[in-house]
């Protein structure tokens, strides 16, 4: 596959008056194009560290990161962050406002976007008469309004219920896949990295190493519901949770 990104043996120092705290130590690792990754490590070690260096929001304190062809990063935060005074289409339109891209054509596609994916009846609704998965699924439309090649996941669906966290996890992923983006998601949670991603990436305990890359190999590829059933599944889970037990460190 294409190389589309490449992350070179970064490292991230944070300085108070009183210390200096090494979060990120010599992470490298490289993203091709259409491929699916997920961050997991303890808590604490840096991973949405990570994603703030790929998107800008942070400078590394030593090595770099390399975006190849002019392909264009955007970022999912967190929470879901939409505009409660602003209908659902208006929450999908704000990005290209602030980046001054609010053309009819782009404003189309994200209509397009919305009914694809059963937003189409809520355009004209406000966020609190949404579930947290519709929510979800509109902050992602909004990210991909901006036509991005790679997406940025940090911690996307960990607001939710888990039995709402695997359905708006397929939902995501599905969308993901047919829109044809990359995406680089962080996650506390292994059975979500193992079903949704082709690589994983296990960080150790701060300062933070790329302890170990698996790729993620099933009998026949799936969506995230159904991966959780293959039979490889549970070789991977064990193997990550081993490679995370910190105590053994």
């Amino acid at each position: 596959m294409k190389k589309i990104l490449e992350v070179n043996h970064i490292s991230k120092n944070f300085h108070s008056l009183k210390e200096e705290t090494i979060a990120l130590e010599d992470i490298h690792f490289s993203v091709s194009l259409g491929e699916f990754i997920s961050i997991v490590g303890p808590s604490g070690c840096g991973k949405s560290t990570i994603l703030s260096i790929l998107c800008g929001l942070l400078k590394p304190s030593c090595g770099n990161t390399v975006l190849l062809n002019h392909y264009k990063i955007a970022y999912m935060p967190q929470e879901d962050s939409l505009l409660p005074f602003r209908t659902v289409l208006e929450n999908c339109l704000l990005g290209l406002e602030i980046e001054h891209q609010l053309t009819e054509e782009n404003k189309k596609y994200v209509i397009y976007l919305l009914e694809t994916y059963g937003l189409g009846d809520f355009m004209n609704q406000y966020p609190n008469q949404l579930s947290g998965g519709m929510k979800q699924r509109c902050a992602l439309i909004r990210t991909l309004a901006l036509k991005p090649d790679i997406l940025l996941l940090d911690e996307a669906m960990s607001s939710l219920d888990y039995q709402s966290r695997l359905l708006i996890g397929e939902d995501i992923y599905q969308i993901i896949k047919k829109e044809k983006k990359t995406a680089i998601m962080v996650t506390h949670d292994i059975g979500e990295a193992i079903s949704m991603s082709d690589r994983v990436i296990v960080l150790t305990k701060r300062p933070s190493v790329v302890k170990k890359i698996y790729e993620i190999k099933f009998e026949e590829k799936k969506g995230p519901i159904e991966n959780r059933k293959d039979k490889n599944f549970s070789f991977y889970f064990d193997q990550i949770w081993r490679d995370l037990d910190v105590k053994n460190e």
